[in-house]
């Protein structure tokens, strides 16, 4: 029963309702939706996904150096720009920043990178088609690289990114693993696909919170942690990938609290630019560089509600947010011509490409010039070096909920 009083009451509300739902201010709509980027790729990503269904998974075990002092199973790879000293042949190497040695061991990585094209491709097929051909193959890749004894790797970098006569391997190694981040995205759009058993759900899983065990305990894991340029953005923007995929909230706190107190601060400038970046030799790939990094970090981990885990929104003491450093970088991604630093040493004319940080700068900010020119930019570059540096290249699953 409701008395008199309560009644009139509901009936009052019920009247006032539709009024004040037209006073709540309505959510805007997106620049862009899945549906259109997925009409927008539909093409690329089948005819990639295509290619790759005839493709076994090669993983790091079909290859070896022998000089790596770790086992079969553990990934090596050596510096960059590491090379033999002419003045003391067979000694130790010595650095040329920003020029790659072709002759290091390179196979480990190009099997990563390998990865990293193809289980996202496939994914975004079945996204687009719902033909599970294309989640049953993404999912033959990842059983092979993160199950299957025989063939996965261990859950450590320990051995990458070494020095000829200098280091089996090195903090900076840890940032090879950057192609697994759209990996992880990829994998729990998968775990929809039904191409998995719990137990295999639940070993992927485990794998991947054993490397970011790994990543937040090691020697190595740590030097990275602390590194203040685009080294240190990488690793906590993996951890970030990591962590949401395996549930870790005690890490997603940290990358969120190592954003606000260590990469804003230490690597933003007052103009939007990444000073550590522009003293490097190739200051125009490591300013994108560092700038979609720190966009994927944020897509992962920001809460987009104005609260202070909104990094989009963050904003320190001197006025200084993300936006800053995307406004800063517009108008060289515009006009390359107008970059009033030195050209890179290296690979200036192959860029840029379709930088994911316009894409989620855009949606965040609500800016439609972000998005408008990220339409007009080339989706897929052909450069091995500047794939290595373009971690993400499948929007679909970022804009597709998970």
């Amino acid at each position: 029963m409701i008395d008199r009083r309560r009644f009139t009451l509901s009936a009052a509300a019920l009247a006032i309702a539709p009024h004040m739902r037209a006073l709540v201010p309505a959510a805007p709509e997106p620049l862009i939706t899945a549906k259109e980027v997925a009409r927008i790729d539909h093409d690329r990503i089948l005819q990639a996904a295509n290619g790759y269904l005839t493709q076994k998974p090669i993983t790091l075990t079909a290859s070896h150096s022998p000089r790596s002092t770790g086992g079969p199973h553990d990934y090596f790879s050596e510096g960059d720009y590491w090379w033999p000293d002419p003045k003391n042949p067979g000694g130790p190497y010595i650095r040329r920043d920003g020029l790659s040695n072709p002759a290091n061991f390179n196979d480990h990585r190009e099997a990563l990178i390998r990865l990293s094209l193809q289980v996202p491709a496939l994914t975004a097929a079945w996204l687009v088609t719902q033909d599970t051909r294309y989640a049953r193959h993404a999912a033959l890749h990842l059983r092979a690289w993160f199950l299957d004894p025989a063939t996965k790797m261990n859950p450590n970098l320990q051995y990458a990114q070494a020095i000829f006569g200098v280091s089996p391997g090195r903090g900076t190694g840890v940032i090879d693993t950057l192609h697994l981040i759209e990996v992880t995205r990829a994998a729990r759009h998968l775990e929809k696909a039904n191409v998995f058993t719990p137990a295999e759900l639940r070993g992927l899983h485990e794998w991947f919170a054993q490397y970011l065990d790994w990543m937040r305990t090691s020697k190595n894991g740590i030097e990275e942690e602390l590194a203040k340029n685009n080294h240190g953005t990488c690793w906590v923007a993996q951890a970030a990938a990591f962590a949401v995929y395996t549930g870790n909230q005690d890490a997603i706190a940290l990358c969120r609290k190592r954003f606000k107190e260590n990469l804003m601060p230490d690597q933003l400038a007052p103009n939007g630019s990444f000073p550590l970046e522009l003293a490097r030799t190739k200051p125009y790939s490591y300013s994108l560089f560092d700038l979609d990094v720190t966009a994927i970090l944020c897509q992962l981990v920001s809460t987009n509600d104005g609260s202070t885990n909104d990094l989009w929104q963050f904003t320190l003491p001197n006025g200084n947010r993300y936006k800053k450093a995307v406004d800063f970088m517009l108008p060289f991604i515009q006009d390359k011509s107008k970059w009033p630093y030195p050209h890179d040493v290296e690979y200036f004319d192959d860029l840029p490409n379709r930088q994911p940080s316009l894409l989620f700068a855009g949606l965040a900010y609500n800016e439609p010039k972000f998005i408008d020119f990220w339409r007009t930019l080339h989706p897929d570059p052909k450069t091995a070096e500047i794939i290595r540096n373009f971690p993400i290249r499948q929007p679909l699953l970022w804009v597709t909920p998970v």
